[in-house]
């Protein structure tokens, strides 16, 4: 009988690369436009609303890192479930899974009742209309994110059984509805009443309940591998299991998430202007290193199935064309934003201030995108090694402790563009703690081969 050779260990690495970074590149631009779409939209309403949007996106960051922990728990603990032909723990996981959500919305909307007050009386700098804008929209975001939780979950229960042409169906209907209903909702079209930030915010909920809703069907429908059913008893032995697995991932992002929060602390010290500029900086971001998430994510499997497989060149392949494709999509990207920097400021319908410091911050900012591909892959590989603790060193160090320390020792430079180089000099400063870790980590795993 002829032995059936998987493509992880057979296929040429650098089409293999491409072959599933395409897929997660369409799905993670489709989850990026969210905010992104949202930020557009309402910069038309005024400035002061895209300054509370601008506020209001590390706290929605932050309900981001409860719902990656439980995907992160729930991916890990029912794919081994899976792989043990343990039905029975796989549907004790799915009901985990279910619980998690509706436990982690409950607790933020709480937060949604007793803490956007307050949080935006801080933020906000007795600015009134920042204040009204910020405290409606994060509100409706918190109160409703239900639909958000759920979107974690069943979009997770599709991926641990590689239907990803599935998962990316069900991200398209959020963002699609979400698109659609933004500019009726926050302009009045269609005779309904111009609700500024609130329609943004309803738009967006009503996207993600979408999103669930296609989540829920579609693993009614096409994934039998999962009885996902609600039960009243919880299971607490997996919810358990998910949580050790889940909240290291948690708490480390929730860590980049409160690194926002301060950021703007910062930038609030100069204008409010210099927030929303933050705010515009991070949304470019997220679009302009998608390339690199896309690599690193079709990367990690492949690397991780040949360390198993102790295929210690086809590792070293993977890792090398992973950064060479990075830095490539980087190179171009950088060039696009230094070469058309009003072009981009426009689409947010830029006041004369805004564009003069706008400009200036996101050619510094872009250079700092750039550099983010030496730590983004260094971390993905870190992961796929196994080694978690490295990555998260690694993570801290460059999201964390050096953007804020030189952020905050800048800032009393009383200079604002001293803040966007903060960004440059962090990703900068870690490149040598990058090669240091990739010694450590190589020395350990793949030198042992």
């Amino acid at each position: 009988m002829t032995k059936t050779v998987h493509p992880m260990e057979s296929a040429n690495i650098p089409a293999l690369l491409l072959k599933k970074s395409a897929p997660m590149f369409f799905s993670l631009l489709t989850h990026n436009l969210y905010n992104f779409v949202d930020s557009v939209f309402v910069s038309y309403v005024s400035e002061a609303a895209l300054t509370a949007l601008s506020m209001a996106a590390p706290v929605q960051a932050l309900i981001g890192a409860m719902g990656c922990g439980i995907a992160v728990g729930l991916n890990a603990v029912i794919s081994r479930a899976m792989g043990e032909k343990d039905e029975q723990k796989v549907r004790q996981t799915a009901s985990a899974a279910i619980w998690l959500a509706i436990g982690a919305w409950l607790v933020v909307a709480f937060i949604g009742i007793v803490a956007v007050r307050p949080y935006f009386a801080w933020q906000a700098g007795g600015n009134e209309e920042i204040m009204r804008e910020g405290i409606i929209y994060l509100r409706i975001c918190l109160l409703c994110s239900l639909g958000t939780f759920g979107q974690w979950v069943y979009d997770r229960f599709l991926i641990a059984t590689g239907k990803s042409s599935c998962f990316l169906f069900t991200l398209s209907v959020a963002s699609c509805v979400n698109l659609i209903l933004d500019p009726i909702l926050i302009f009045g079209w269609l005779g309904l009443p111009a609700m500024g930030a609130a329609g943004a915010a309803i738009a967006t909920v009503i996207g993600q309940f979408c999103g669930a809703a296609a989540g829920i069907v579609v693993n009614e429908k096409k994934n039998p591998e999962i009885h996902a059913r609600f039960r009243l008893r919880v299971p607490l032995q997996s919810v358990v299991a998910i949580l050790k697995v889940g909240i290291p991932t948690s708490l480390m992002q929730a860590a980049v998430a409160c690194t926002g929060i301060l950021m703007n602390t910062i930038l609030q010290v100069f204008s409010t202007t210099a927030v929303a500029v933050m705010g515009i900086c991070s949304r470019l971001q997220g679009l302009a290193i998608l390339p690199i998430h896309s690599v690193t994510n079709a990367m990690i499997p492949i690397v991780a199935y040949n360390y198993g497989a102790s295929r210690r060149d086809r590792i070293e392949q993977s890792i090398r064309w992973a950064y060479l494709y990075s830095l490539a999509s980087m190179a171009a990207v950088v060039l696009g934003i230094e070469l058309f920097p009003r072009q981009l400021m426009k689409i947010f319908d830029a006041s004369d201030l805004l564009m003069e410091m706008g400009v200036t911050a996101i050619r510094i900012m872009a250079v700092s995108f750039g550099l983010q591909a030496f730590g983004n892959v260094a971390t993905a590989v870190f992961q796929a090694l196994g080694r978690g603790n490295e990555g998260l060193v690694l993570t801290l160090a460059r999201q964390v402790v050096l953007p804020l320390g030189l952020a905050y020792a800048f800032s009393m430079m009383g200079r604002v563009n001293w803040v966007w180089y903060a960004f440059v000099l962090a990703e900068a400063a870690a490149v040598p703690l990058v090669m240091a870790l990739h010694r450590r980590v190589r020395k350990h795993t793949i030198d042992r081969l």
